[in-house]
């Protein structure tokens, strides 16, 4: 197994690039250098709840420890909660299970609730005319890590 700095290094010696920017590793260099094994990562993407709403949850738990966000979580009175608890609960058991995190050290790292698709629907005003409703929808992604 090669060093991370020796991988990076040939990566930017064999393309040639018109931007100075780092390039992007593929999935295999990934793999190689242990990306992502220090986190237990979930995400439920198209929710039915406009990121405005989910924000105001994801806000109190960002930061958390995962048994005090997970009771922060059930105790709050938000339509996000019950989607919300499912990615917390999906990333605890990534964590756990896939990359041999202690679920006792894990705490929320990361927490974003970003806009999804907006369904337009129309709704019918007087004299013909017609308004335009957005149903904006929102993707939950979750990231815990271990303390140290």
């Amino acid at each position: 197994m090669e060093n991370s700095t020796e991988i990076i290094k040939k990566k930017e010696n064999t393309v040639t690039r018109k931007c100075y920017k780092a390039p992007r590793l593929t999935k295999k260099e990934k793999h190689e250098l242990g990306v992502g094994k220090d986190e237990g990562r979930a995400s439920v993407g198209s929710v039915s709840i406009p990121p405005r709403k989910a924000k105001l949850v994801v806000d109190l738990i960002r930061g958390k420890d995962y048994e005090v966000a997970l009771a922060i979580v059930k105790n709050t009175p938000n339509i996000v909660t019950e989607p919300l608890e499912k990615v917390l609960v999906s990333a605890k058991a990534n964590a756990v299970n896939n990359n041999q995190l202690k679920e006792e050290k894990l705490y929320v790292a990361e927490v974003y609730a970003d806009s999804g698709a907006t369904l337009k629907r129309i709704k019918a005003k007087s004299r013909g005319a017609a308004a335009r409703i957005k149903k904006r929808t929102c993707r939950l992604t979750v990231v815990l890590k271990e303390r140290v």
